[in-house]
């Protein structure tokens, strides 16, 4: 803009009468000297650009729930609640790159993640602070807003306080990773309620005649510690069909505030196929908690606000399925139908399984997204029960609309 408005003044100005030649040319030659110098001053603004980058945004969901559990809810025809608002702090400076997300809920405020990385180069990158936990298929093993049963025992998207190094190849994807704690800073972070967490993290032991809500009795809250995680990911082109095939192991120790030691073990192994529209996500995991001196059954496990149970050991199953559709229905820009299914059996002490299924469809218009779910579970947290519960069979359908800015 600086540039034309000056030109235009230089032609006006050469269209003078004779009269004002002279000064003219004077002022011809201030204005040329002018934009040579803007033009000059701008170079470094645009190095400056390209070395650094620095983005805002974030999120704001409401929720509709009509559940078959829930005599009130039902009664109510369902209920209409506000989800979140968040935001998130992306950017970078030169070759170091940083990211956080904080999420505000009506019963919680929690960090979803943040960190501060370095791109040794367009392979490697190493980062330090609040990280996802490479362990099975990444970003998210399910398409719908429930996530997997997984994510309920820690074993999906979960956060954790430590370091992260990452190889990714044209074929290869390597992840290494040490957590010193959780992202609440272990047994004796300073946090006034370990409840309120994102992601789910074992914070106790639970102990027989315990209900499967209650807090840790004292003396048996726990903490996880100096936990290692490798994960290794394939891929493979066979014409149209691209399969992501990968194995991931994750070890660690848990500290008891009575003392006693114990630890954890988990592995997977995982697919993903896609071709043409279609996207197929499998996975297998099997995971076991050990506390020295003790038969343990059951884990308290923390996150939204509120205590929950794990299986001290267990073994699930993922098999999800989603086709995407392009779409020019007014602002509806794709239309994503997917099914995702998860099954947690051969839980400790023989209880009953769990198996969650998610039929539902999420829907792309510009900066909104929306989940619409249909979901039939039977000891499945969120859906009228719990991993070490007997709840019975119940459903729920739920939309979630988010606006992403």
């Amino acid at each position: 803009m600086t540039r034309y408005t000056l030109t235009a003044c230089c032609v006006a100005l050469a269209l003078s009468t004779n009269a004002y030649a002279a000064p003219v040319d004077e002022e011809i030659a201030a204005l040329k000297a002018r934009i040579e110098q803007l033009e000059s001053a701008k170079e470094p603004v645009t190095e400056a650009k390209e070395d650094s980058s620095l983005k805002i945004g974030g999120a704001v969901r409401f929720q509709y729930s009509y559940e078959n559990y829930d005599d009130d809810n039902s009664d109510r025809g369902g209920d209409a609640d506000f989800d979140l608002f968040r935001i998130d702090i992306d950017g970078h400076y030169k070759d170091v790159v940083f990211s956080a997300q904080y999420r505000w809920f009506q019963y919680m405020n929690v960090i979803q993640h943040a960190w501060v990385g370095y791109n040794f180069d367009e392979q490697q990158q190493a980062k330090v602070g609040v990280t996802q936990v490479p362990f099975g298929i990444l970003t998210w093993a399910s398409n719908s807003y429930f996530f997997s049963s997984n994510f309920y025992l820690g074993l999906e998207d979960d956060q954790d306080l430590g370091l992260n190094y990452t190889y990714s190849g044209d074929k290869n994807r390597f992840d290494f990773a040490f957590y010193k704690n959780d992202e609440l800073g272990g047994i004796d972070g300073y946090v006034t309620d370990r409840t309120d967490r994102y992601a789910y993290d074992v914070v106790g032991i639970r102990l027989a005649g315990e209900g499967i809500y209650d807090a840790p009795t004292d003396g048996y809250e726990a903490g996880e510690k100096n936990t290692f995680n490798a994960r290794y990911a394939h891929n493979l082109d066979f014409n149209d069909v691209a399969v992501e095939l990968g194995v991931s192991v994750q070890a660690g120790q848990l500290e008891i505030a009575n003392g006693t030691d114990g630890d954890n073990l988990a592995a997977a192994v995982h697919s993903v196929i896609n071709y043409d529209r279609w996207n197929v996500k499998l996975q297998l995991t099997d995971y076991k908690y050990d506390v020295d001196g003790m038969e343990v059954d059951r884990m308290v496990v923390a996150a939204y606000h509120f205590y929950d149970s794990i299986p001290a050991e267990a073994t699930s199953y993922i098999a999800n399925v989603a086709y995407s559709l392009p779409v020019n229905i007014g602002p509806v820009s794709n239309l994503t139908f997917y099914n995702d299914y998860s099954l947690i059996t051969g839980k400790s002490a023989e209880q009953e399984d769990t198996f969650m299924n998610v039929t539902g469809m999420a829907i792309t218009a510009g900066g909104l997204y929306t989940y619409v779910d249909f979901v039939v579970a039977e000891n499945q947290p969120f859906v009228g029960g719990s991993m070490v519960g007997d709840s019975g069979t119940n459903q729920r359908f739920n939309i979630n609309v988010g606006y992403y800015f």
